[in-house]
């Protein structure tokens, strides 16, 4: 471990993000092994606990994350995913504490209806992300997809609006942000709201 965070800290934040894994794989969100979450531990230097590659989202244990920095590579031992770079970017772009990756029908599903990005409006539960209910439209980006994090982190950037703490990777899935796992679960579950009421009308 590096001086500034201990195996401790590791372990409680891989506890965290088990629970979070578990309740999205209740979902149907991160089916066999896709998807993955992180939370930041440390901002100077950027530190971030990863979701490790290749696990049952559904049966992680707090030993299954890996330390990255902040260009999403292991600083101790352990194999992160492969798009712990897109994470770092995320949290270094907008000061979130934690990111959320999934693997919904809806947010693919949408992307392909709508590649341009998905319009919400006078939606009560705008408020979930921060926004007014009534007024106002908020667009959720959809950015093409890439094997290349670099590439991918660029398109998020380009792309994304401060207002919606999402973006669809078409063909992909759903990256969502808030500043602790909690906040970013709620996103999470409020954006994939949007999406499903969206693809049902």
């Amino acid at each position: 471990m590096t001086a500034e965070i201990s195996q401790l800290d590791l372990e409680e934040a891989g506890a965290v993000l088990a629970a979070e894994s578990a309740r999205f794989a209740s979902f149907g969100w991160m089916r066999g092994t896709s998807g993955n979450l992180s939370v930041v531990l440390s901002r100077d230097p950027l530190r971030l606990a990863v979701t490790a590659s290749g696990h049952d989202k559904g049966e992680l244990t707090p030993a299954d994350v890996v330390l990255v920095d902040g260009q999403g590579a292991a600083v101790h031992v352990g194999k992160p995913s492969a798009e712990a770079e897109l994470h770092a970017r995320v949290a270094a772009l907008t000061g979130a504490g934690a990111v959320v990756h999934v693997h919904t029908v809806a947010s693919v599903a949408m992307g392909r209806r709508e590649p341009g990005g998905i319009v919400f409006k006078d939606l009560e539960m705008l408020k979930g992300v921060g926004q007014p209910a009534h007024d106002v439209e908020v667009t959720l980006p959809v950015i093409a997809n890439s094997q290349d994090m670099k590439v991918l982190g660029d398109r998020l950037e380009a792309a994304r609006d401060p207002r919606m703490p999402a973006v669809v990777v078409a063909g992909h899935g759903l990256y969502v942000w808030g500043d602790s796992p909690r906040q970013a679960r709620h996103h999470t579950e409020v954006v994939e709201w949007l999406l499903e009421l969206e693809l049902a009308q």
